[in-house]
């Protein structure tokens, strides 16, 4: 199976990985090289340049797509970050997103089973919340709410508008604190990044969401295992549980109760999602559709 990216995520170059090495899907071959174009079976259009380049960047000719090859419309931003999608109705075969009604699903972590359940060691907690930021908007949700929040607890922010991550990055910095604020830059299905995967689950702390509504995260993630800013009717009263559990060591340990029977998988851009085009492609054999309304279908 030969895939094809039209442009490389974000205009950077890369190695293109092995998929059978790393994803055991064999028989797969990444290429960036269009001279390769009539010959994939799937071709992959990144949003975020896709929409940089408009519709003229898509590929030319008579016909435009060779028949049984799939156009796949790839993108992990969420729909307010996603913009141009109203004119791209009717031109892709298929979708790949975080979203679970993706034709291609790939979440940006995922928890999965240990083979027999194992003792869980909680690492030494020396803080008590940590938030890590790259891009400060005050009229995102989460700066909002962070705002409050802070009156009544003190949070340690770290990135653009605060202290320099440790020299292990976010997981070696996190996992000093027992709380971590996982709130997503906008509230939409299934849009759980790796706030939650890498930089609470995979640093042992405690995620504190501001994302999609609780049953969203419960499709994923067992219900015990963080706490979500809409359990509590305001900010001073989560930072009032949040201080219980600080003094309450065994309330606070349940929400680690996980970790015992799943380890957590934090998906790796790019290569994965590339692999896992070639794993579908063979899935699916000769079935070809055509994604009707994608605008529609993203934003609701």
């Amino acid at each position: 199976v030969t895939v094809l990216l039209w442009w490389e995520p974000f205009g950077r170059t890369r190695r293109l990985g092995d998929c059978g090495g790393r994803y055991n899907v064999s028989g797969c071959r990444l290429s960036a090289d269009r001279s390769r174009y009539r010959e994939a079976h799937a071709v992959l259009f990144h949003h975020r340049d896709l929409a940089l380049r408009g519709p003229r960047g898509l590929p030319r000719g008579s016909p435009t797509r060779p028949p049984r090859q799939r156009w796949v419309w790839m993108n992990f931003e969420s729909p307010s970050h996603s913009p141009g999608l109203r004119g791209l109705a009717g031109v892709f075969n298929w979708t790949m997103s975080y979203r679970r009604d993706s034709d291609v699903f790939v979440p940006y972590g995922y928890l999965y089973p240990l083979p027999t359940p194992r003792p869980f060691v909680l690492p030494r907690k020396t803080r008590l919340v940590a938030w890590v930021i790259s891009n400060w908007n005050e009229e995102h949700a989460r700066v909002r709410y962070y705002r409050q929040l802070k009156e009544h607890l003190a949070i340690d922010v770290y990135g653009v508008r605060g202290l320099a991550l440790a020299e292990g990055g976010v997981v070696e910095t996190v996992s000093a604190y027992k709380f971590y604020l996982a709130f997503e830059n906008s509230q939409h299905t299934d849009y759980i990044t790796e706030k939650l995967w890498r930089n609470a689950f995979a640093a042992s702390a405690v995620p504190v969401v501001l994302g999609p509504r609780r049953a969203n995260y419960e499709r994923f993630i067992p219900a015990d295992s963080f706490i979500h800013v809409d359990d509590f009717s305001s900010p001073r009263l989560l930072a009032t549980y949040l201080k219980f559990l600080d003094k309450n060591k065994p309330s606070y340990r349940r929400y680690f109760a996980w970790k015992k029977k799943y380890e957590v998988h934090v998906t790796s851009f790019w290569d994965e999602h590339f692999c896992k085009v070639c794993e579908a492609v063979r899935a699916a054999g000769n079935q070809i559709k055509t994604v009707r309304n994608l605008a529609s279908w993203f934003e609701s």
